[in-house]
């Protein structure tokens, strides 16, 4: 088991998982979303090859419509 803090909660996954995957299983379409991933902003190409990992830190925000 590995403890990472998405969005400032702790969340507890049974491995290391794609970020891909994670964003995937948590109903996250990655065309719309912007993720910070330990401090560093990525592009969405960088996407594949980030595996969340013990410790990390991820900020997932999703844009939202108003008025």
């Amino acid at each position: 088991m590995i403890t990472l803090t998405v969005n400032g909660k702790p969340q507890e996954l049974e491995q290391p998982m794609p970020l891909l995957r994670f964003l995937h299983d948590h109903d996250v379409d990655s065309k719309f979303v912007a993720v910070a991933y330990n401090g560093v902003v990525l592009q969405k190409e960088e996407f594949p090859a980030v595996t969340l990992r013990q410790g990390d830190l991820v900020e997932i925000v999703r844009p939202v419509g108003g008025g």
